[in-house]
C-alpha cells in the first residue's frame, strides 16, 4: 500500500531533522539554549508542527496552543507559581499571553498545534 505524499507530513517526529537557533540573548536565563520549530501542516487555519529547545532555561510569551511532549525532560513554570513536568506523553495547553519559564534538563521536543 503507497501513502500520498500530501497524507505523510513525517515518517518520524522523533527524528525528523530540525534547524537549530540561537534564542534572543533576552530571553536566556541559564546556558546557551537553542531552538528550532518546524509547521508540518495547516489544517483549517490551526497549525501542527515540531518544536525542540536544547537544555538551559528561558523564559517566553505563549500563544494558544496544545502541545504533547515526545522526548526529552524538563518544567514550565507560569506567573502564576503553577509548574508542570514535561516528560515524553505529557499534554499541555498554553493560552495566549502566558508568560513562561522553560527549563529542559534533557532535549525536549514536542508536537504542537496552534
Amino acid at each position: 500500500m503507497s501513502v500520498g505524499a500530501d497524507r505523510l507530513l513525517t515518517a518520524d517526529v522523533a527524528g525528523h531533522p530540525l534547524e537549530h537557533a540561537a534564542l534572543p540573548a533576552d530571553d536566556v536565563l541559564e546556558g546557551t539554549p537553542t531552538a528550532a520549530v518546524t509547521t508540518l501542516a495547516e489544517v483549517g487555519g490551526t497549525g501542527v508542527g515540531l518544536w525542540e529547545m536544547t537544555v538551559g532555561t528561558a523564559r517566553d510569551t505563549e500563544v494558544d496552543e496544545v502541545f504533547v511532549v515526545l522526548a526529552g525532560r524538563g518544567t514550565v513554570t507560569f506567573e502564576d507559581g503553577s509548574v508542570i513536568d514535561l516528560v515524553p506523553g505529557v499534554a499541555v495547553r498554553l493560552r495566549a499571553g502566558d508568560r513562561t519559564t522553560w527549563v529542559v534538563t534533557e532535549t525536549l521536543r514536542k508536537i504542537w498545534v496552534a
